[in-house]
């Protein structure tokens, strides 16, 4: 079966910097993906590459066996590929609410006529995606914010509103930078039911993240990277007992 994400010999350089090095991979539709590495390994460079922030210098990305490598954001956006950040990208001085229904920017009629006229066919939309930003709101718990505005949200809560509004997408893959980052341990727990829920749901999820005790949990795939080169790649256990990857974390000789 073809794999639902194929990177093959990806590399980036800026300048004389080579940031991701001969990184191959294939990601199957359904898993938990996780990505994880020392600091600068070139983790979130890899998200960027592959989410359209920057492109490749060489390489092939391949969704669903079409070529995307070097694509906009937004192209990928329409093909069901949704991200978030490791810094919130939260619209502050929106209500919460607002802040999820602009995910879903992409399914709403933009014909120009229909929105000066305030045609009821666009009334009724408005209603409809504000009733899915609710129900995401609700999936995601936070229910006790969905009449709020952002900028009176706690942090912890604001990371949920990001990946809420990455759902409104109605995405097939999903990538989380960095979702726990900054969290406290009921958070992060919260955090880490969140993802297999999403996963349960039917989203492939892509995760960046440093807490390992919150990565072996939810993993069913782990690709090590070190110096912006693939250290390794497998299964928890694999992983979690792989020389290279004790030296690389450990800073011991494998």
């Amino acid at each position: 079966m073809m794999a639902l994400l194929s990177v093959s010999s990806l590399h980036k350089r800026f300048g004389g910097v080579e940031a991701v090095k001969d990184v191959s991979f294939d990601i199957d539709a359904g898993i938990v993906y996780s990505v994880i590495g020392p600091n600068g390994a070139g983790k979130t460079t890899l998200f960027n590459l592959i989410t359209g922030v920057y492109t490749p210098t060489s390489g092939e990305i391949h969704l669903d066996g079409v070529p995307v490598g070097g694509k906009q954001p937004n192209e990928l956006a329409a093909l069901g590929v949704a991200r978030t950040f490791q810094n919130l990208q939260i619209c502050m001085n929106m209500d919460a609410i607002e802040n999820v229904m602009v995910g879903a920017h992409l399914r709403l009629d933009r014909n120009p006529l229909t929105a000066a006229l305030r045609l009821p066919a666009l009334a009724r939309r408005d209603r409809e995606l504000r009733q899915e930003a609710e129900q995401l709101m609700r999936f995601v718990h936070l229910d006790a914010f969905i009449t709020a505005r952002a900028d009176s949200m706690p942090y912890g809560a604001l990371k949920r509103l990001e990946i809420a509004r990455a759902l409104a997408l109605k995405p097939r893959l999903l990538f989380l930078d960095e979702p726990a980052a900054g969290l406290n341990p009921k958070e992060t727990l919260e955090v880490d039911a969140l993802v297999r829920k999403i996963a349960d749901s039917g989203v492939t999820v892509v995760l960046v993240e440093h807490d390992m005790k919150m990565v072996m949990n939810l993993s069913d795939r782990i690709l090590v990277m070190d110096y912006g080169s693939k250290l390794t790649e497998g299964t928890r256990e694999e992983v979690r007992h792989h020389p290279g990857v004790i030296a690389a974390y450990l800073g011991v000789q494998a």
